[in-house]
């Protein structure tokens, strides 16, 4: 087995990847292949890979090369998890050019003007690895980590189809544990189901199995504390969609804040406190990530000490199905094409999806409940509408998108966006692809 990473140097979660699969009994000869385009980063990151192989005592191998075809060719599963533009210049752009308008963002990835623009990077680089591997590895797997995932799945799954695709997220199961947390119950014994579209999918059913191997439905006992006040503090956004809307959803508070036109106002001092909303989150959350990171690695280094403990993510799952067989379930972005039936058919959604031998096989689900399906076509707008301007390769879509973003739309008028969208593609400059420079 040939597993291709594009954007190794996301070290930390390269690692965590790497750690995961290689402690599954049927991977552990497996080649790790490494690609980046800092070759720093890319050293770094094949240090750790080694380390880990050497704690865990098995023969895979491992790789590293900044030519994207060598590590390609003939991989069996390929993995992205790269950034375009960076935390610097790009992420640090998306934040303060729309500041000077006087709208606010906390991590600015998937949606909004942020989401918006880090599409129009990225894309176009996805879409050159799936081109590739249709030509270095035609029958291989792409697996997409890389925000803003709804953006991506759609637009390599229309302008790539013939490549096997799944963009993959930590957000279904990473809340389970969450609320199983907020509830004081064992994870292992959620049973739930769930749909909807990338960081906006809600729990259908979400319950417990209980030692006589009955079921109780936690929804109760959810809105229980939302009606009661007693929620975690970084988590009021959440439960008081669930007052409002009747269902849980899979993203956090942070980010949901920014996917609606409810919470973030310029005006409204008492919303971002009442909501506890951290503006500038990630930001933030990038200077602690790289300082943290590099303590890590000054440890790594010096004292060859790695630890060994696994993720939450679905990479290593998958790959051992695709191995051996073994069946597993997981949460998927996939075209929709007949999955969730009230909502647009060329749209990405995020639904339960079976893998073994034959690939990842996306389950039906359906429709979702009235109010959540409209509240998700608010986002797939302008999931639709970026992906349009990439493939037409006209930028008035550009402006179409932000125009009918939620939160923009709340804070600024169509003018102040025009201007808005016109400064961040200045800003961007050659990062973007050349139609949507300005």
């Amino acid at each position: 087995m040939k597993v291709a990473i594009i954007g190794a140097g996301s070290t930390v979660f390269m690692r965590n990847i790497v750690r995961d699969l290689l402690q599954q009994p049927a991977l552990t000869s497996t080649h790790i292949a490494l690609q980046d385009i800092d070759s720093k980063r890319l050293q770094e990151s094949q240090l750790v890979a080694r380390q880990i192989i050497s704690a865990l005592k098995v023969p895979a191998t491992v790789s590293a090369s900044m030519d994207r075809r060598e590590v390609l060719q003939g991989a069996n599963v390929v993995i992205t998890m790269f950034q375009v533009g960076g935390y610097k210049p790009s992420t640090v752009v998306d934040f303060d050019i729309p500041k000077k308008y006087g709208l606010r963002q906390t991590i600015a990835d998937t949606l909004g003007i942020g989401g918006i623009m880090r599409g129009l990077r990225t894309v176009p680089v996805l879409v050159d690895v799936a081109r590739e591997m249709r030509e270095l590895c035609p029958n291989a797997l792409l697996m997409n980590y890389v925000n803003p995932m709804a953006i991506l799945s759609l637009a390599v799954q229309r302008m790539v189809p013939e490549i096997q695709y799944v963009g993959l997220c930590h957000s279904v199961q990473g809340t389970a544990e969450e609320l199983a947390h907020d509830l004081g119950v064992e994870p292992a014994n959620l049973v739930y189901t769930c749909a909807g579209i990338n960081h906006m999918a809600f729990y259908n059913q979400f319950t417990q199995r209980l030692p006589d191997g009955s079921t109780e439905d936690l929804y109760p006992r959810l809105k229980a504390l939302a009606a009661e006040g007693k929620v975690p503090d970084g988590n009021r956004v959440r439960y008081e969609i669930l007052r409002k809307f009747g269902y849980f959803v899979t993203e956090s508070s942070e980010h949901f804040a920014e996917y609606s036109p409810w919470f973030i106002k310029r005006d409204r001092p008492d919303l971002i406190e009442k909501f506890n909303i951290p503006l500038d989150e990630y930001p933030r959350r990038c200077e602690k990530q790289m300082a943290d990171w590099a303590a890590e690695l000054q440890r790594i280094e010096t004292q060859h000490d790695i630890e060994i403990k696994q993720s939450r993510e679905y990479a290593a799952s998958i790959i051992n199905s695709l191995a051996t067989g073994e069946p597993s379930v997981i949460y998927g972005n996939v075209l929709n094409n007949g999955l969730i039936d009230n909502l647009p058919q060329d749209c990405a959604v995020e639904v339960a999806c079976l893998v073994d031998r034959n690939g990842v096989q996306p389950v039906k689900f359906g429709n979702v409940q009235p109010q959540l399906a409209a509240l998700m076509r608010s986002n797939v707008n302008v999931q639709q509408l970026t992906v349009e301007a990439l493939m037409t390769e006209n930028p008035e879509y550009i402006y179409h998108a932000a125009y009918l973003d939620p939160h923009t739309s709340a804070e600024l008028d169509l003018d102040q966006i025009h201007d808005l969208v016109d400064d961040l593609r200045r800003a961007h400059g050659d990062w973007l692809p050349k139609f949507a420079r300005l």
